[in-house]
């Protein structure tokens, strides 16, 4: 059987629907071919001879079941699979895709489609790299009746934190606690719209990775001081030396977070230089590793205890 060459280039290189074909004037009976491959319901793939069953990506997939349906957007998790939002691990493997459509249209319903109907406003639907979905205050926001507190005020963490130019390309942050706190304003009686006050209410600027985040709110629900997010530690002359990932200024403790990278041999002997600089200011530096992330984060909440308790923290007293 023929290759079918003669689509229009107007398909597109890998997928389309019917009711593009359909426009163009491509019977369905070109269709049947064995190199066009029905993906869903009027959702067709051609498989070139170096893509033959191969699975459509995460982006192909979500523009063809939004071009399927007519005033659809990805949102949820499928939005927020797109924006790279740092999501529990237990989520990596949903294959169902979220499509919803505006509030008095009907749900989108179709196999491997989680559909939605929601009254989205302005400015919180957009695109990215071709594909329409939701934004990113909103997939926050929608979020919240998936993800429990700590997941979403990871994210929301994510969303506000300051980047770093020279790594990332980027100055500004990809949201604010403002427009945050103006999206929950704008839906006051969606669900989930408490979760996301809380986790709001308990995000802070600053934290680079959800592991620093689940340690600091960890370490709030143990019953310690709260420690601040990057704190400055300065020698006599006012000079910054290092703002470790969490720190307590009045007690002198740094708290850092060592991800894997921490065991590359070269950052392993910054990250001694960098321990002894921090003590020859009368600072105490307690390195923390996943490994102390286990059981609700209660090996690292111990070794901080034990680190302010030695440095005059009790139980009670204000941290001021």
């Amino acid at each position: 059987m023929r290759t079918p060459k003669e689509l229009p280039d107007a398909l597109g290189p890998r997928f389309f629907t019917v009711y593009d074909s359909d426009a163009l004037g491509v019977s369905r009976e070109r269709l049947r071919h064995v190199r066009i491959r029905r993906i869903s319901r009027a959702i067709r793939a051609v498989d070139n001879l170096d893509q033959a069953h191969r699975e459509l990506t995460a982006p192909e997939r979500i523009a063809a079941y939004t071009r399927v349906t007519s005033f659809s957007v990805a949102s949820h998790m499928t939005a927020a699979e797109a924006w790279g939002f740092p999501l529990p691990l237990r989520f990596a493997d949903a294959a169902d895709l979220h499509i919803t459509r505006p509030a008095g249209l009907a749900r989108p319903r179709r196999a491997g489609v989680v559909g939605h109907r929601a009254r989205l406003q302005a400015g919180e639907v957009t695109t990215l790299h071709g594909l329409v979905l939701t934004s990113r205050e909103r997939t926050w926001l929608d979020l919240a009746n998936i993800l429990n507190v700590h997941d979403l005020t990871v994210v929301a963490d994510h969303l506000i934190r300051r980047p770093r130019e020279a790594f990332e390309g980027r100055s500004e942050p990809y949201s604010t606690q403002e427009s945050l706190d103006a999206i929950l304003g704008r839906h006051p009686g969606q669900r989930g719209v408490r979760t996301a006050r809380e986790a709001l209410r308990l995000s802070r600027v600053g934290a680079d990775s959800p592991p620093e985040t689940l340690l600091r709110l960890a370490l709030g629900e143990a019953g310690l001081p709260e420690p601040e997010v990057n704190a400055p530690i300065v020698d006599d002359d006012g000079v910054l030396h290092h703002e470790p990932d969490l720190g307590y200024r009045k007690y002198r403790v740094a708290v850092e977070y060592e991800g894997s990278g921490h065991s590359d041999p070269e950052q392993v002997a910054r990250d001694i230089s960098r321990d002894e600089r921090t003590r020859a200011l009368g600072w105490v530096e307690v390195r923390v590793s996943r490994r102390h992330l286990a059981n609700d984060a209660k090996p690292a909440v111990e070794k901080v205890r034990a680190a302010l308790w030695t440095a005059g923290w009790r139980a009670g007293r204000p941290a001021a």
